[in-house]
């Protein structure tokens, strides 16, 4: 099954939110993720609601959070891209997590000498005190 082109740019923050949601499944699929204890239909109406403009049913910062870390891990990056240069921002390009676990390995390994070396400085000023 072939990917639908989405739109380089959105006019609204609701047109985004729904091509991610789209991308995840639909309203159904994205509306159970956000509320589990809803019926699948309810909540894909929950869901609908919140994302048109002229409905008072608005997501809440949790739920838009959740929709944008589905969507990354699907390697869908639109709601990132949209809020980034809505800011005024450049697009932000997703972590690579091979290569942020090795850059906090790196951190880590320098963590460790800067203590080591605090240690051997302490060891000194002690001996020069006795």
């Amino acid at each position: 099954m072939q990917t639908p082109q989405m739109p380089l740019f959105y006019d609204t923050y609701e047109d985004a939110i729904r091509d991610c949601v789209t991308a995840l499944g639909g309203n159904k699929a994205v509306g159970n993720m956000l509320w589990p204890a809803l019926p699948a239909d309810e909540a894909g109406r929950k869901l609908a609601h919140c994302l048109n403009p002229e409905k008072r049913e608005k997501l809440d910062l949790g739920e838009l959070r959740l929709i944008r870390r589905e969507a990354r891990k699907a390697g869908v990056h639109i709601l990132a891209h949209y809020e980034a240069r809505d800011a005024g921002y450049t697009e932000p390009q997703p972590l690579n997590p091979e290569d942020e676990a090795a850059q906090l390995q790196r951190e880590f390994i320098a963590s460790v000498k800067a203590l080591e070396a605090i240690q051997a400085r302490m060891g000194q000023l002690q001996e020069r005190t006795r």
